[in-house]
């Protein structure tokens, strides 16, 4: 007789996921995720004291597969720095699209945490934001890029919150919409020649 496979707390976000998924982020329980588990909820709560503590877990797990690979183009050498922002901007975009179209009901969990404030959300921004800075910083360092402001962190963070419209939930609506392309490219444009050091 096979042995059944130890609970685990990764075991049980893939699960969550997946009952996610079926359920939709607003009527997903931890029953629901025991039941498919073939456990008691209270076995689920020992690993997670509370649904809240949960799905929060889930999404962490969920942004951190999303955003995996942004951290290599920061990472990659080779390309200058406003072709690395821009290809690291693009990415964003493009994963934030991906993700709201193929796997709606784990971006809403992501959307509803946002609007809670939730401190997952603040640490996937403040890696966001650290990557840009990183980008930033290699920048200035090779006589590509300047500081907008003197702070290196707030100027990563204006990045940031000037291409909002093609990262942040909220915009998630219009990301598909005929002309966004060309949008974007603009801000791409002005954001670079913002940072960028004149010729």
């Amino acid at each position: 007789m096979t042995k059944p496979a130890a609970l685990t707390a990764e075991r049980i976000l893939q699960e969550t996921e997946e009952v996610l998924r079926t359920h939709g982020a607003s009527r997903a329980t931890v029953m629901d995720v025991a039941r498919a588990l073939g456990v008691s909820h209270g076995t689920v709560y020992r690993h997670f004291r509370t649904k809240a503590e949960l799905r929060e877990a889930v999404t962490r797990r969920w942004l951190k597969n999303a955003s995996g690979a942004l951290v290599l183009i920061v990472q990659e050498g080779g390309e200058s720095a406003p072709d690395k922002l821009r290809r690291w901007l693009s990415a964003l975009f493009a994963a934030k699209r991906r993700k709201a179209g193929e796997d709606p009901q784990l971006f809403a969990t992501y959307e509803g945490l946002l609007g809670e404030h939730s401190q997952v959300v603040e640490e996937h921004i403040g890696e966001l934001v650290g990557q840009i800075e990183e980008i930033l910083e290699q920048g200035v360092a090779r006589g590509e890029f300047r500081y907008p402001h003197p702070d290196p962190s707030i100027s990563a963070r204006a990045v940031f919150d000037a291409t909002a419209p093609f990262h942040d939930p909220k915009h998630a609506a219009g990301w598909h919409r005929s002309g966004i392309e060309t949008e974007f490219s603009a801000v791409l444009d002005l954001v670079l020649l913002g940072v960028t050091v004149p010729s």
